[in-house]
């Protein structure tokens, strides 16, 4: 394997490939090239957002994160249709994303809800047909994020530009990237196969209810930071129900650890070092191959940001709130909806065959 060929493997696959390798010499290798991804991943991620806030403004680092996460993502995944259709879905999220999170923020809770709704559902459909991919994880989350950090103003004249280059940028690494991809369907068969007993038609719809009913019930109770209600909703609601309760089991309790950690950095750290939390996250990310573990060290940069604003202490509470509430939502959600489509779905079969 080159050495490039070793960077384009995920966590789980160095790690694998260093305990599989009996040779030291090959071992030590390997270690050493995973040690430089895990730091070069982290660079590029610190200049990416760097250079959004530097050009666009400090209130558009989102945009850059977003971005960098489609990225990371469209240099490996596809949509499970023709690579110039695929420009297309392309398109269309970038629109959602342009759009939809602003939109939300200047209406009522209600309107909000069936906004996000229509929007989330979308991004589904453009960005998940190849369920394996788990595009919905960068696409949701990127809406979610935008929709949380929302600006007004000349900043949103600025992300609107800074989302339309990041399009580009995404087009082009898209296209050079999947090009020889050898599929058949087109951009219109993503509705044309549209079918609501489908398996992933079903997700679809149960992740988009899930988030959209617990960010609306955290709206109205007025509880800041409802975007992280909707960002473990939409972790924990995979498109097997046999995985989401296990799923649930390791969210709550790994962003209890992760806060718990990030406070003891916070104050055992000089001030100076504070603004670096978050990359400290990014690292621990980098080295982690498993949902328990990249679950703690995501909750730094989320902590960090929101204990600017709420303070140590409340940021905390909210964080641990809102994952353990999400957590149980998704679960009960998930057997609630389960239960309501079967019956339906048995119903319109009895009045089929009656």
């Amino acid at each position: 394997m080159t050495f490039y060929q070793e960077l384009q493997l995920s966590s789980t696959g160095s790690k694998q490939l260093i305990k599989n390798t009996t040779d030291k010499k090959e071992k030590t290798r390997h270690i050493l090239i995973y040690n430089f991804k895990v730091y070069l991943v982290v660079a590029f991620c610190f200049l990416v957002v760097t250079a959004f806030s530097m050009i666009f403004g400090n209130d558009n680092s989102v945009p850059g994160v977003v971005v960098l996460l489609a990225i990371l993502v469209l240099r490996q995944a596809d949509f499970g249709i023709k690579t110039t259709h695929g420009l297309i879905s392309i398109a269309g999220i970038f629109a959602i994303l342009i759009v939809g999170p602003r939109l939300s923020n200047v209406v009522d809770p209600f309107t909000a809800f069936l906004i996000n709704i229509v929007c989330i559902f979308l991004l589904m459909m453009f960005g998940c047909h190849n369920v394996i991919m788990y595009n919905h994880s960068t696409f949701v989350l990127g809406y979610l994020l935008l929709q949380g950090y929302d600006v007004a103003g000349k900043s949103y004249q600025l992300r609107v530009v800074s989302l339309v280059v990041g399009m580009l940028i995404c087009m082009g690494v898209f296209y050079k990237n999947q090009k020889n991809r050898p599929h058949k369907r087109g951009f219109m068969d993503i509705f044309r196969e549209f079918n609501i007993h489908s398996a992933r038609n079903n997700w679809y719809l149960k992740l988009t209810l899930t988030v959209s009913t617990a960010m609306l019930i955290i709206n109205l109770l007025n509880i800041p930071r409802a975007m992280w209600v909707g960002i473990a909703c939409m972790s924990v609601c995979v498109p097997f129900s046999s995985d989401i309760a296990p799923k649930a089991k390791k969210r709550a309790p790994f962003n209890i650890v992760g806060s718990l950690i990030f406070v003891a950095l916070y104050y055992a750290l000089p001030k100076w070092v504070h603004p670096y939390i978050g990359i400290i996250g990014g690292i621990g990310v980098g080295y982690s191959a498993g949902y328990s573990w990249q679950t703690v060290y995501n909750t730094f940069g989320a902590l960090y940001i929101a204990s600017g604003i709420f303070g140590v202490k409340t940021a905390v509470l909210l964080r641990i709130c809102a994952n353990i509430f999400a957590s149980l939502y998704t679960v009960l959600f998930d057997h609630v909806f389960n239960n309501v489509f079967s019956y339906i779905k048995n119903r319109k079969e009895n009045l089929i065959t009656e």
